[in-house]
């Protein structure tokens, strides 16, 4: 099945271009000459709406208003595309819940990556939301800028990544999920490796030392009790 995009502009020209060149993206495209013939539509139909602002009687702004305020329409995706260039226009426009607001004139090549890209977060967004709701999704773990990904694997430092090994990072996972504490040996044995693992208490240290590297300034919070074990500390 097809995306389906709506494109709403009282001039014909750019319901036309914008029309001709979405559908030689293969998507499949509808126009509408104004927001009221626009909400004579099946609207929730649309996986994304490409919106003039400066139209007669229902402004854009207005006619975006009328989406997020109906359920059946509050996710659709929306970018505004209008001869409005000001900076308090953009701003209103993406403060009404558009995604994305492009000005005319436009480079076409433009408005299909924005169409891609709004698109691509919209699709994920969904993902999202479906998986919360089947109950497949974990939330992330986040201590300061330090970030972990449960879904994903991964483990983030002010938004760049962090290379971790998987023990590295099961390691990481179980101390921020269990902080404050510190956990034996045997504890971070138990809730790291596999049952059937044959592990000594030297590979436990050597994997939090390589850890703490790599952690940099939050190595210091994975801190050592002599004779008891490690933890997570939040104040240091």
């Amino acid at each position: 099945m097809r995306i389906k995009i709506l494109v709403i502009d009282d001039e014909e020209s750019i319901c036309e271009i914008l029309k001709y060149n979405l559908e030689k993206e293969g998507y499949e495209v509808d126009t509408a000459l104004s927001a009221e013939e626009a909400l004579t539509m099946d609207l929730p139909s649309y996986s994304l709406m490409i919106v003039d602002i400066m139209m007669d009687r229902l402004s854009g702004f207005d006619f975006v208003k009328k989406l997020k305020n109906n359920a059946a329409t509050e996710r659709i995706p929306i970018i505004f595309c209008s001869a409005l260039s000001g900076e308090d226009d953009t701003v209103m426009g993406l403060n009404i819940g558009a995604d994305d607001y492009i000005t005319k004139p436009f480079i076409i090549g433009a408005v299909l990556a924005r169409v891609r890209a709004v698109l691509r977060r919209s699709n994920i967004s969904q993902t999202v939301a479906t998986n919360i709701a089947q109950g497949h999704y974990e939330p992330d773990i986040t201590f300061k800028t330090l970030r972990i990904d449960r879904n994903e694997k991964q483990c983030y430092i002010g938004g760049q990544l962090v290379t971790l090994s998987r023990n590295e990072f099961d390691i990481l996972l179980f101390f921020m999920t269990h902080r404050n504490r510190i956990h034996s040996r045997q504890d971070i044995l138990k809730n790291v490796w596999p049952n059937n693992a044959v592990v000594t208490n030297r590979t436990v240290d050597v994997n939090i030392a390589r850890l703490r590297r790599k952690l940099g300034e939050y190595g210091a919070h994975i801190t050592t009790r002599l004779g008891f074990g490690y933890g997570f500390k939040e104040e240091i």
